[in-house]
C-alpha cells in the first residue's frame, strides 16, 4: 500500500474504475490527475469478453488492454505501479473481493457488479484515511455503491461543464433599428459593430428584429461581416422556420465543412440535412448516410432474421423514410424523382451502419450521421478524422433521447463535439427548437 502521499496539502484519492469507464474511454486511466487508481480483477475479466468484434465497445477493450499490458512491462500489477514518468500517479489491480459488507449478501446475488464493489469496499477498509470513489458510467451501479455508502460518481472527463448554457448556434437580436434591417435586405450584409455585437462566434446565425420586421443572418468570420440569410428550397424541401432556413444554409453552404442539427423529434433534423445534401449533390462523389446501431430491449441484431442486409433494415428504416418523403415532393415522371433511385442504384447514395466505416477515408464525400447522440466523443472523433479533401460531415441529434445506458446528455458525443468545436470556421451549429411534423406531434411533445 503506498504512503498517503499528499498533493497540494491534500491526501491523494484511490478511484476504483468500473468497467463501463474503460469502455467508454480507453485512455481514462489519464485522466486522474495526482490521484490513485485502482482496476479489480473483476473488470479485466469482462474486458476479456470484449476482445473480439467490430464495434466500437470492443475496440476500447483491445486498446485498453494493450495499454495496460505496456504500463506493466516487468512489473505485477497486484503491486503498486506508475500511471506516469513522475510517479504522482500508481495503479494497482486488487485482487481482494473480501470487505465486512459483502455486496452478494445484501443484493441478494452473485454478479460482477457486487464484486466490483466489494473490491472497492475492502479499499475503503485497508486505506483508512484515504478517499476512495468508485467511478462509473452505469448509474444503478452508482446507486447500489452509495446504498453501502461508499462514494461514487459519473466520469466526467468529456462531459461538458454546463449545460444550462449549451450553444444554440442562434441569437435573437431584439430591437435594432428599422435602417439597419433595411440595409442588410438591400446590401445582403453589415458590419458586427453596427448591431453592437463583439462576441459573435463563426457560423454564428442570427434573427434580427425590430417590432414586427426581422431580417435572418450570419456571421461570416473569413469577412468579418454579418450577411443576408435566404430562404432557400433544397430537393423539394422547403424550410418552416428561422432554425430551418439556418440548417439548410449550413449544410449547403461550401465554406462550412462540419455541422451539427439537434433537437427534439419532429423537427427536421435528418430531412434537413438530407434535402441539403441531394441539393449539393454534384459537389461530392458520394452521399453517406448512416447510423449507429443501437439494439432495442438489448438485443443483439443477431437475433433477426435473415441475412446481415435483413438484420440491419430495421435500424436503417427512418433513413429510407426521411428519402421517400422527399422523392415524393416530385411527380413519379419528374427526373428529380427518378435521380434518387439512380443514386441508390449506382451506390451514389449509401445507407449503412456506422460500424461498417470503421479503417475507411472519405474524400469528395457528404457524410450524415444519423442519432449521433449515441456515440462516444471518441467515436464521434474517429469519424471525423476519417474525412479526407473536399468531404463534409453532418451529424444529427437529440441530446435528451439517448438510447445506450452509459451515455447521458452532458456525456454523449453529439454534445461533446457541439461544446469542443464551436467557434471554429469550418463549423456550424444548429439547435432546431420548433416541431414541424404535424400538430399531434407537437401536442404529444409538449404535454406527455
Amino acid at each position: 500500500m503506498p504512503a498517503k502521499k499528499k498533493t497540494n496539502g491534500k491526501v491523494r484519492k484511490i478511484f476504483v474504475l468500473d468497467t463501463s469507464v474503460i469502455l467508454h474511454d480507453h485512455h481514462a486511466l489519464q485522466h486522474f490527475d495526482e490521484h490513485d487508481v485502482v482496476l479489480p480483477i473483476t473488470v479485466l475479466e469482462e474486458l476479456d469478453q470484449f476482445k473480439k468484434g467490430n464495434d466500437s465497445l470492443h475496440y476500447e477493450a483491445r486498446s485498453f488492454i494493450r495499454m495496460l499490458d505496456e504500463l506493466a512491462n516487468q512489473h505485477s500489477l497486484q503491486d503498486w505501479i506508475p500511471l506516469n514518468a513522475t510517479h504522482e500517479s500508481l495503479l494497482k489491480v486488487e485482487m481482494n473481493e473480501s470487505a465486512k459488507v459483502d455486496a452478494h449478501q445484501v443484493f441478494g446475488e452473485r454478479k460482477a457488479d457486487h464484486r466490483i464493489l466489494n473490491s472497492a469496499m475492502h479499499l475503503v477498509e485497508q486505506n483508512a484515511g484515504r478517499q476512495v470513489i468508485l467511478v462509473t458510467k452505469d448509474v444503478n451501479l452508482r446507486l447500489k455503491a452509495k446504498a453501502l455508502g461508499l462514494e461514487a460518481e459519473d466520469y466526467r472527463h468529456g462531459k461538458i461543464k454546463d449545460q444550462g448554457d449549451f450553444y444554440t448556434g442562434f441569437r435573437i437580436v431584439n430591437g435594432v433599428a428599422k435602417k439597419l434591417i433595411d440595409t442588410l435586405y438591400q446590401s445582403g450584409f453589415c458590419d458586427p459593430a453596427d448591431l453592437n455585437l463583439t462576441d459573435l462566434r463563426p457560423n454564428e446565425y442570427l434573427i434580427v428584429r425590430n417590432g414586427k420586421e426581422s431580417v435572418l443572418a450570419c456571421f461570416d468570420a473569413d469577412e468579418g461581416r454579418i450577411e443576408k440569410v435566404d430562404k432557400r428550397p433544397a430537393y423539394g424541401i422547403r424550410p418552416r422556420n428561422a432554425e430551418q432556413t439556418f440548417a439548410l444554409h449550413a449544410v449547403m453552404s461550401d465554406r462550412i465543412r462540419l455541422v451539427t442539427l439537434q433537437g427534439i423529434a419532429g423537427t427536421g433534423k435528418t430531412l434537413l440535412a438530407l434535402a441539403g445534401a441531394l441539393e449539393q449533390r454534384r459537389q461530392f462523389k458520394q452521399l453517406y448516410l448512416a447510423r449507429p446501431i443501437v439494439p432495442l430491449s438489448n438485443k443483439d441484431i443477431g437475433y433477426l432474421p435473415g441475412d446481415i442486409k435483413s438484420k440491419l433494415n430495421p435500424y436503417m428504416e427512418p433513413l429510407w423514410d426521411n428519402l421517400r418523403f422527399i422523392q415524393h415532393q416530385f411527380g413519379e415522371t419528374d427526373r428529380d424523382f427518378h435521380k434518387i433511385n439512380e443514386m441508390v442504384q449506382q451506390e451514389k447514395l449509401t445507407i449503412t451502419p456506422l460500424a461498417y466505416i470503421r479503417g475507411r477515408s472519405f474524400s469528395q464525400v457528404c457524410f450524415i450521421v444519423d442519432e449521433a447522440q449515441n456515440l462516444t466523443p471518441h467515436e464521434v472523433k474517429t469519424i471525423i478524422t476519417r474525412a479526407g479533401e473536399g468531404t463534409k460531415i453532418i451529424f444529427t441529434g437529440d441530446i435528451r433521447q439517448i438510447d445506450t445506458p452509459y451515455l447521458d446528455s452532458e456525456s454523449n458525443g453529439l454534445s461533446y463535439l457541439i461544446d469542443r468545436i464551436k467557434g471554429q470556421a469550418l463549423f456550424a451549429h444548429i439547435t432546431l427548437q420548433k416541431g414541424e411534423r404535424s400538430e399531434l406531434a407537437n401536442l404529444a411533445n409538449e404535454l406527455l
